[in-house]
């Protein structure tokens, strides 16, 4: 357990393990306690990073609404790797994070050797659909706000809501081996994984039955085993740099 302090913003996180390097960023609201499941299982094979983004969890909670961004969430994830000496690592999110994670690749592919996305989606290209999208994070917003979670509310307005389509139009040139994870009952996400599937060259999609928005916790078995197998059979385990390596 560890701080890391961003700009005066002080952002949790943890590491277990040893090997190369993987990344774990949660979802919206969520913190890095959903991965409980996963770090016995990724720690045998890995060094095993999973933190709490700003707004959210142990991590700190800025009171200027300027410090919640896509960019300074890339930002975040490029010092937790520098902080534990990964030049390299493969990225798994899970919905914001598995956003995240693309825009991460989209910001510096060359640190980037595997990306694993979770029940998530690469935003819009249309404007209008992304117009809507950006209207429930506001009103998700209202709602944190109405709650006294601010650092929540700030982060739905800076880090949930979209700006552009440069995401989404990144995935055909991503050149990394890549899975696709959606939970069978995942029913807003179900299409937005096959059209990363299908976009996202030489992709595996894997769905997990009986799982809605949270695979992970609802199936960690199933889960565990789609994200090794993925792992081993894409040559990821012990072919990056290790940190300090």
């Amino acid at each position: 357990m560890s701080m890391l302090n961003r700009d005066g913003v002080e952002l949790y996180y943890e590491v277990h393990g040893q090997g190369p390097a993987l990344l774990l960023s949660h979802g919206y609201s969520a913190t890095c306690q959903m991965w409980a499941g996963q770090v016995e299982a990724l720690a045998k094979h890995f060094t095993l990073i999973v933190w709490d983004m700003r707004g959210h969890g142990r991590s700190d909670s800025p009171e200027d609404q300027s410090a919640y961004s896509e960019a300074a969430t890339v930002a975040d994830m490029a010092a937790l790797l520098d902080a534990v000496g990964a030049g390299t690592a493969v990225l798994g999110g899970l919905s914001l994070g598995g956003y995240m994670s693309l825009a991460f690749h989209r910001a510096h592919r060359e640190r980037v050797g595997g990306l694993m996305l979770f029940d998530t989606g690469p935003g819009y290209r249309a404007d209008e659909a992304r117009e809507g999208w950006n209207q429930r994070a506001l009103r998700t917003a209202e709602r944190f706000e109405a709650k006294g979670q601010r650092g929540l509310a700030l982060a739905a307005r800076g880090m949930l809501a979209q700006r552009d389509d440069a995401v989404i139009a990144s995935l055909p040139a991503i050149a990394v081996p890549t899975l696709v994870v959606v939970g069978a009952d995942d029913t807003p996400f179900l299409a937005a994984s096959d059209y990363m599937a299908a976009k996202i060259p030489g992709a595996r999609k894997v769905v997990i039955p009986d799982a809605g928005h949270e695979a992970n916790i609802d199936q960690p078995e199933a889960f565990n085993a789609a994200v090794l197998g993925f792992l081993r059979e894409a040559g990821l385990m012990g072919t990056l740099v290790a940190p300090g390596g």
